[in-house]
């Protein structure tokens, strides 16, 4: 592992990490991510190149508008850090190779849906086609029209898996138990992680939101808790640590 590359991938991160916040929070409400330039939302101040510098920004400036003084979403910084911090993994994990440029591309989406789910509920569908298609190049480009037609197969599947299983709750709960955008996310997941895989991160997002679910419940009974960043989070997982159906063989037969 290269230190210097980690840090150019940490700061590469934190940049498109600021731009992802545009887009999860513009698309949902059918703006354009480049017009307005990026703004204010209390006073609509257009942002400096100095005031967009991620995560730097935000502490330089105390957290507060240099115009109307109003708080600026810790949100934001989080999430700049986040995009950094996990772009930097993914290059520790993968290294500099034709695998790192899925990997990122993969992060990239989850970030956005996360970003976008948690705020307004939505995953919408031209980010996920958007993406779809892109990781469907990659893998063609890098490993040929076989994998790719393999890689649709597996995302057939997990689309299935999570269509029955939101059905199975829907009927269990008698009422919706999860949106559209969760079922379609699971045939992304399938492409890139594939069929078993993707499936597993269903679990591995579950235990990771349980404890936070119980106590949103607890507060508040009629809380609809978001599941896309769950989701995320146990695809990351499982993306970054490189968990495949071998592993999961070899680890029952030990």
């Amino acid at each position: 592992m290269n230190i210097t590359i980690s840090i150019i991938m940490f700061i590469l991160g934190t940049i498109f990490g600021s731009f992802y916040n545009v887009i999860g929070y513009r698309i949902p409400k059918e703006e354009s991510i480049v017009f307005p330039p990026s703004h204010c939302p209390n006073c609509n101040h257009r942002l400096k190149s100095y005031e967009l510098i991620p995560v730097l920004s935000y502490l330089f400036q105390k957290g507060k508008c240099r115009s109307c003084q109003q708080k600026i979403s810790l949100f934001y910084p989080i999430f700049e850090l986040l995009t950094g911090t996990l772009f930097m993994l993914a290059y520790m994990s993968f290294g500099l190779n034709s695998n790192l440029i899925i990997a990122l591309t993969f992060i990239s989406l989850l970030i956005i849906i996360t970003i976008s789910d948690y705020n307004y509920m939505i995953i919408p569908d031209n980010v996920l086609i958007f993406f779809g298609i892109i990781i469907l190049l990659e893998i063609g480009i890098i490993y040929g029209p076989s994998k790719v037609l393999i890689s649709i197969l597996n995302g057939t599947l997990s689309f299935i898996f999570m269509f029955t299983l939101k059905k199975l709750g829907d009927f269990i709960f008698k009422k919706e138990s999860m949106g559209g955008g969760d079922i379609k996310l699971l045939f992304i997941f399938g492409m890139v992680l594939s069929f078993p895989i993707a499936i597993l991160s269903i679990f591995v997002g579950s235990l990771i939101g349980l404890p936070l679910s119980l106590i949103l419940v607890r507060k508040n009974s009629d809380h609809i808790i978001p599941f896309g960043p769950f989701l995320a989070a146990g695809a990351i997982i499982l993306l970054l640590t490189k968990i495949d159906l071998t592993t999961i063989i070899s680890f029952y037969n030990f």
